[in-house]
């Protein structure tokens, strides 16, 4: 027992160290070569010109001249409806909890505590729910980018993640509908990159907002995860999690109210911008 694991720690350490190693080529390439912003832009590989092209190319479309921080900045940004609803409704942070399955480990923790796998087993599984979450992330960012409807997508994600949570609270189903309840539930990563992109479609005239509301859910997602976990789903919740497969219902509904919120002040606010488009239209034909 103490070989195994002293074999063990050693593979946990050693996965440690080349998830690390691997990080560092990547994170030298990003410094290197990522170009900053057209206005700020220092990259080795951009003349002059082209510095300069790619400047006026947003010119017209971004406020690339940024205003200093002051307190009219706040109160123009946190009083507008894009910040309450993807800020102060906290929608990345209430969607981002649907994510819990993976991010907790449970069906590794349920294989564990139900017994009648090894440790290969335990392993090697969850490698299904990666998969989905790879999957519908590529397909669903795919999808969502040529049709421009994001709601779609967090719908599909709150669906999978109810039926999952169903499945899993009535403990009475059968161990398959169990396995393809924790495949399904990794639906939910899809929901990250569709609803970063809908964040930065609704404030793209407005860059220092963008950024604020960009950050602002971040923040909010990491404030919530560093108790969501130990309030819901404690190891010794395992292998049911049943205060989790609750919570998990309760954020989904959640999130489905908050997606209905954005889609209908969005709508909303380009009716209103046709509108004053059609209207200076009239005048400037007098």
């Amino acid at each position: 027992m103490e070989v195994q694991d002293e074999v063990a720690g050693d593979g946990c350490e050693l996965t440690f160290i080349i998830d690390g190693v691997i990080t560092l080529p990547i994170a030298l390439y990003g410094f290197l070569i990522f170009p900053d912003l057209p206005a700020t832009t220092k990259a080795f590989y951009l003349t002059t010109e082209e510095r300069e092209l790619a400047y006026t190319r947003v010119e017209n479309d971004l406020q690339v001249n940024r205003q200093p921080l002051s307190w009219g900045l706040a109160r123009r940004v946190l009083t507008r409806w894009r910040c309450c609803s993807y800020d102060r409704c906290a929608k990345f942070a209430i969607s981002g909890e649907t994510e819990s399955f993976g991010s907790n480990n449970l069906m590794g923790q349920w294989l564990k505590a139900i017994g009648g796998y090894t440790v290969e087993q335990i392993d090697f599984y969850p490698s299904g729910a990666t998969a989905v979450a790879i999957a519908s992330t590529l397909i669903c960012a795919t999808w969502t980018d040529y049709t421009g409807k994001r709601w779609a997508v967090l719908v599909y994600m709150c669906v999978a993640c109810i039926i999952a949570a169903i499945c899993i609270l009535v403990w009475s189903s059968p161990t398959g509908l169990k396995f393809f309840a924790y495949y399904i539930a990794s639906a939910s990563y899809a929901g990250q990159a569709t609803t970063f992109a809908w964040a930065n479609r609704i404030c793209a005239d407005d860059d220092q907002e963008r950024a604020i509301v960009l950050a602002s859910m971040n923040m909010w997602n990491n404030a919530i995860n560093a108790w969501w976990p130990l309030l819901f789903y404690k190891a010794t919740d395992a292998p049911r999690f049943t205060k989790g497969m609750i919570a998990m219902i309760c954020v989904s509904v959640a999130t489905l109210g908050v997606t209905w919120l954005v889609w209908y002040l969005e709508k909303r606010e380009k009716a209103k911008a046709k509108l004053l488009r059609d209207s200076q239209e009239d005048e400037n034909e007098k």
